[in-house]
């Protein structure tokens, strides 16, 4: 338990000494996460745009890594995923094992967004967390256009990977951040565990709701 809350507490003193060790194979070990969460729909709990936004912010007040290097990185990692993914999802009826495993919430949503709003939804579809790794799964099962969905693919990719990288490299350069960078990382995480927290016990209160209503 003191382990733990010495990396919660020091991320970034626990983080850096890990890139400088790996030196170059740091953007392949970046490049792989990246490629997973986007690529293999078995992997949607991957951190997407955060790991992108830390290394970033990383990047602003110790250039470890080269940002020049980096975004080209996670570029590449989540467009060819999402082009892998695609394919996956044509070949999805000849893999029952994986249909059984992906089929969800998630795999829902996705499909009623891809049905309604086409090209946007592979665009803008990977802002959405868990959604956006079931998007080119369902295009491909839906045998959606392939030229339509690689621009799609194209400008969501492009926009997904600056719009982190910038943001996290701009929040870095902030003086206030670099003295207290872990405690401000470690804050935002409760924040969001907390609003993930509150969203299910809304949603549990409401399906009770709506059951006891049924029953009336």
């Amino acid at each position: 338990m003191a382990n733990l809350f010495y990396i919660l507490t020091h991320i970034a003193e626990v983080i850096i000494p890990m890139f400088e060790w790996l030196g170059p194979w740091s953007y392949v070990l970046l490049f792989a996460i990246i490629f997973m969460e986007t690529g293999l729909v078995i992997f949607p709990w991957l951190p997407g745009e955060s790991l992108i936004f830390l290394t970033a912010s990383f990047i602003a007040f110790h250039p470890v890594l080269k940002l020049e290097i980096v975004i080209p990185v996670f570029f590449f990692a989540a467009f060819i995923g999402d082009t892998v993914n695609y394919y996956i999802g044509r070949s999805l009826s000849r893999w029952q094992w994986l249909s059984k495993r992906v089929n969800g919430p998630g795999m829902e949503k996705a499909h009623k967004l891809l049905e309604k709003h086409g090209i946007k939804t592979v665009a803008f579809g990977r802002f959405v967390p868990l959604i956006r790794t079931f998007i080119p799964l369902i295009a491909g099962t839906m045998h959606f256009d392939f030229r339509r969905f690689m621009v799609g693919n194209l400008i969501g990719v492009i926009v997904w990977v600056l719009a982190a990288s910038l943001v996290g490299y701009y929040f870095g350069s902030i003086p206030f951040v670099k003295e207290h960078f872990s405690l401000i990382i470690l804050l935002f995480v409760l924040v969001a565990i907390s609003v993930i927290a509150l969203l299910a016990i809304i949603r549990y209160l409401r399906r009770k709701i709506i059951k006891r209503n049924k029953m009336l």
